[in-house]
C-alpha cells in the first residue's frame, strides 16, 4: 500500500481482527452486488469505501424520484439515468481504486452463473423471490458465499448461505421455491427508509468479515429487525438434507 492507501484504510489498518492483511485480501477480492436499489446502495458504498478490488453491480432499472427517499448514492440529476451508472460515479467519487463493472440489463440464470463463479461473495439486493432463487442456485453451484437481504415496511432481516461449508443451509433451505409465501414490495407495502441502510450496511459488515476471514458469520442463522420497536432477533435456520438445490433432493 502508498501513503495515500495507508491514510485512506488507516481506520480498518488499527484493528487487530483486520490490520494490513485483510485489507490487502479486500483489494484483491470481487464482490456481486445483484440489485442497486435501497439495500444495494448502502452495500455497495460500504464495498467501495473499504477498498474491495472489483466490484460488479447488476440493476436494469433507471433511478426514479421515489427512489431519492431512501437510496444514498443517487440525487437529483441523476433520475433517468440508469442505477448501476449512477452508482458506479457515486461510488468512484468515493474511492476511485475499485474496479466498477456495470450491468444495466436483466440477465438470465446462465450469466448469473458466470458472474457468480467470477465472484469471492455475492450480495442479494433484489426484491422478488425468483431472483433470488436463481442466484441462490448460482452460489451453490459455484461455492461462493451469499449474504442476503430484505427490507420491507418497518421489518428487515439478514442471513449468510455460506456453499463452502457442508451443514450450511441454502436460500432455498429457509424459504423453498414454489411455497405459496406472500411476495411483499417496498413499492406497494412501503419502507421506512433508515431501515435499508440498516440492512445493507450489515449486508456489507458480513460480506467484508468473509473476505477477510473474520469473526462468526451469519451462516446458519436468520437475522430480524423490527424497526419500529428497534429490536433484533436472531433465528437458527438447519440444512434441509433433501434440499433440491444444496441437498440430495429425495427423502431417503
Amino acid at each position: 500500500m502508498d501513503d495515500t492507501q495507508l491514510l485512506r484504510y488507516s481506520r480498518h489498518l488499527l484493528l487487530d481482527a483486520l490490520g494490513p492483511d485483510a485489507q490487502e485480501r479486500f483489494a484483491a477480492s470481487r464482490a456481486l452486488v445483484v440489485g442497486v436499489g435501497g439495500l444495494g446502495n448502502p452495500a455497495a458504498q460500504f464495498l467501495a469505501s473499504a477498498g474491495v478490488g472489483r466490484i460488479t453491480l447488476v440493476d436494469a432499472d433507471s433511478v426514479d424520484l421515489t427512489n431519492l427517499q431512501r437510496q444514498i448514492l443517487f440525487s437529483m440529476d441523476d433520475v433517468g439515468a440508469p442505477k448501476v451508472e449512477a452508482a458506479a460515479r457515486r461510488l468512484a467519487a468515493i474511492n476511485p481504486e475499485p474496479v466498477y463493472v456495470r450491468i444495466a440489463n436483466r440477465i438470465g440464470s446462465a450469466e448469473l452463473a458466470a458472474l457468480a463463479a467470477e465472484a469471492d461473495v455475492v450480495l442479494d439486493c433484489t426484491d422478488n423471490f425468483a431472483t433470488r432463487h436463481d442466484i441462490n442456485r448460482a452460489c451453490v453451484d459455484a461455492r461462493v458465499p451469499l449474504v442476503s437481504g430484505a427490507a420491507v415496511r418497518f421489518d428487515g432481516q439478514v442471513a449468510v448461505f455460506d456453499a463452502r461449508d457442508p451443514a450450511s443451509p441454502c436460500y432455498h433451505c429457509l424459504f423453498g421455491e414454489g411455497e405459496e409465501l406472500e411476495e411483499t414490495r417496498c413499492a406497494t407495502m412501503g419502507v421506512f427508509a433508515p431501515l435499508v441502510g440498516i440492512v445493507g450496511a450489515t449486508q456489507a459488515a458480513e460480506a467484508l468479515k468473509l473476505i477477510a476471514g473474520v469473526g462468526t458469520s451469519l451462516a446458519g442463522r436468520l437475522l430480524l429487525l423490527d424497526a419500529l420497536a428497534m429490536e433484533w432477533r436472531s433465528l437458527r435456520v438447519p440444512r434441509d438434507p433433501v434440499c433440491p438445490v444444496c441437498g440430495t433432493g429425495t427423502a431417503p
